[in-house]
């Protein structure tokens, strides 16, 4: 694709450091310009306001999720005919493969434990008073949970948070990070297509379930390798990214916090407004797979369309004062942060149960976030937090 037709160009490279670390300013030029957008960089139409990344996420017979999750082929070439690059009847059965364990009613006798662990790990972190959100907190409940429930052997669990930043990493044009990821993804199918050869996951897991489908012939071998992965790396990173970004906007914003303290019932709410300021997520790609257009804007078959859920949980068009965080917005459920349509986010359930109990904990406890030293993980498709450090106040 080399001629954009009506869609005006963007020259700006949004990967770059910078970018990354402060990506608002390009999100908002990129919606201003139009709805559909020419990434001269990336060689894709870049979809940052809302109704259009909407309606491209809705329709997944147009905009393909094959061969165009990445923004690089090699990384599309290895996920194909995975749960997020795929389509259609392959899409829907691989998904059925291990939906019912993530519905709401199966996650359901999943709540005391979560809730209990969370109490445990924020009552421990209270009394030491200071401590990092990210890896004490943010990292530490998922870390505890997740490959539990994947069913992922004890050997090998050190690499999961590396893998599943790689793999992101993996997911965004073919820059040093990306160059730097791909053995590390390597690794990581290499080290679940011998989970699979050996069968050694915890019983009564997904893992579990997913070698079942496969001595039943309902998925192949290799299908059942990425099916354990598929659901591994999202439900680690979203979670962590949502908790650290949580703790940092409380600390900046202490009258939210006090909200939902005085009113524990806007928590679901605030993990939706905490998910549509500072979206874990930033971007996924699709394919065009016939000639059509965003918002009136031409884009021929074969072309690589970015939607940008960062910016468009910002969009001025649909969201008033989008650039403030308010955990009593009653159209925070609209955030498109765990995406949408067939390829929404399937372990969102789990995420949220982690993230809402962690707040739940918190807020029976802590009073005031003082915020120190923090840093931005750079990923080039997750946003979050590699470090926020804590100094709380309490009651006592």
């Amino acid at each position: 694709m080399t001629t954009t037709e009506t869609a005006p160009t963007y020259s700006g490279d949004i990967y770059t450091d910078a970018a990354l670390l402060e990506p608002y300013e390009d999100y908002r030029a990129l919606r201003e310009l139009s709805p559909a957008v020419w990434l001269e960089k990336h060689g894709a139409y870049a979809v940052a306001r809302y109704d259009e990344a909407r309606a491209v996420l809705m329709d997944s017979d147009t905009f393909r999720s094959a061969n165009g999750i990445a923004l690089n082929e090699p990384a599309n070439e290895a996920i194909l005919g995975c749960t997020l690059a795929s389509d259609g009847e392959l899409h829907a059965h691989l998904r059925q493969v291990v939906a019912h364990r993530l519905t709401p009613r199966a996650l359901r006798p999943m709540k005391d434990l979560v809730r209990e662990r969370a109490d445990e790990l924020v009552a421990e972190l209270v009394e030491r008073k200071s401590f990092d959100a990210v890896a004490d907190l943010a990292r530490a409940l998922p870390l505890s949970i997740v490959p539990d429930f994947i069913g992922w052997p004890q050997e090998g669990r050190e690499h999961l948070l590396r893998w599943a930043g790689a793999n992101f990493d993996s997911f965004g044009p073919m820059n040093e990070r990306a160059q730097r990821a791909m053995p590390q993804c390597g690794e990581m199918a290499a080290f679940g297509a011998e989970v699979v050869r050996t069968g050694n996951v915890l019983p009564g897991s997904l893992g579990a379930g997913v070698l079942e489908a496969r001595d039943k012939g309902e998925v192949t071998t290799e299908q059942t390798m990425m099916l354990m992965l598929d659901y591994l790396a999202p439900s680690l990173d979203t979670t962590i990214s949502a908790v650290g970004s949580a703790i940092w906007l409380f600390s900046q914003h202490p009258d939210q916090w006090d909200l939902l303290r005085e009113d524990p019932s806007l928590i679901p709410n605030a993990v939706n407004e905490i998910v549509r300021i500072e979206s874990p997520i930033r971007a996924f790609g699709r394919l065009a797979n016939v000639d059509t257009e965003i918002g009136g804007v031409p884009v021929p078959a074969g072309s690589r369309v970015l939607v940008i859920y960062a910016s468009a949980n910002r969009d001025e068009r649909k969201f008033e004062r989008p650039d403030e965080f308010d955990v009593t917005r009653r159209d925070a459920v609209h955030q498109l942060g765990f995406g949408l349509g067939d390829h929404g986010c399937a372990g969102q359930g789990l995420a949220r149960m982690e993230t809402e109990s962690l707040l739940h904990a918190l807020a029976q406890r802590v009073t005031r976030f003082h915020v120190g030293e923090t840093e931005r993980a750079l990923n080039n498709l997750i946003r979050a937090f590699g470090t926020v450090q804590v100094t709380v106040d309490t009651e006592d």
